[in-house]
């Protein structure tokens, strides 16, 4: 069971208590990994009885780690905040009801869920504790050397959601921006596939267009480049419309990197339908359609 399906099923048996000494240890985090526990006292302004059986709730719910060595320290586990991510989203009127897991991927969970309207929505918790920090490090230039993962996390959720605002707005095919919490987003249900899963596609040269045109679309029109677009964050519907996915690596088109970014991203979903789906196209023409130097592609 992923962290996130943890929180899900937690959350419902929070009470306000809880989700307080959740926000007390989330504030004493600022300064220090593990809060220590004379400190959430202070923060609590409750007895130290009343402080030891919260935590001791919160721990065995599963939202807490626990430190005891010079002193005894607590901190947040990403079910602790995805619980604190989805009470922001109650309170705020975006989110009523969860349904399945849509996909657990390396940096990120998604879910089906419910607005208080029964709208279906989807709800990406990121989670760049999965990969190495190294890694992180070197593919996001947003990341702070002494960062924790919830805070790296953090920052990519902000990251992606004003980068879907802005393409959003210009029309190019991602899901529809609706809320940002800590390290969540609630955006517009996410229907389909991913490209990479799809063993055969009704007129794919088509297909491949589609996904052209968008990336032309954010370039031109909205002045960003994906930045790590490849076959797994290019979403299939059903109709054969694509959404474009996971932009928190998304660069601006006056970035240093940007022109070599929008190469390689082209150049990666060209090899995949060559691989795949045996339709060909020449990398530079399809870089001068989607930096437009030229008007059409021929596919």
């Amino acid at each position: 069971m992923s962290s996130a399906e943890v929180a899900v099923q937690v959350y419902r048996m929070l009470e306000p208590e809880d989700l307080r000494m959740l926000q007390i240890i989330e504030t004493g985090m600022t300064s220090r990994e593990y809060v220590p526990k004379e400190q959430l006292q202070k923060y609590a302004k409750v007895p130290m009885d009343r402080v030891d059986f919260e935590l001791s709730r919160l721990d065995k719910l599963g939202l807490i780690y626990r430190m005891q060595g010079g002193y005894v320290g607590y901190t947040l586990n990403y079910s602790g905040y995805d619980c604190l991510a989805i009470n922001a989203f109650v309170k705020a009127g975006v989110l009523e009801a969860f349904g399945k897991s849509l996909g657990v991927g390396k940096e990120a969970d998604v879910f089906d869920a419910l607005n208080p309207k029964g709208t279906r929505v989807a709800v990406k918790f990121h989670r760049l504790g999965r990969v190495s920090f190294r890694q992180t490090r070197r593919k996001r230039g947003y990341t702070l050397d002494r960062a924790g993962w919830l805070f790296q996390s953090r920052l990519a959720a902000e990251k992606e959601f004003e980068a879907l605002k802005r393409v959003h707005a210009y029309g190019v095919a991602v899901p529809e921006p609706i809320f940002q919490n800590r390290h969540a987003i609630v955006m517009g249900m996410i229907e389909g596939g991913e490209l990479a899963r799809w063993r055969e596609l009704d007129e794919p040269a088509q297909v491949l267009q589609r996904i052209l045109a968008n990336v032309r679309l954010a370039f031109l029109d909205a002045d960003l480049v994906h930045g790590d677009l490849s076959e797994y964050n290019v979403i299939v519907k059903p109709d054969m419309d694509v959404l474009i996915i996971d932009w928190p690596q998304s660069v601006r088109r006056n970035h240093p990197n940007a022109e070599d970014l929008l190469v390689r991203d082209v150049k990666n979903i060209l090899v995949f339908f060559r691989r795949k789906f045996r339709v060909k196209v020449n990398l530079e023409s399809a870089c001068e359609f989607v930096s437009g130097k030229t008007q059409v592609l021929e596919v």
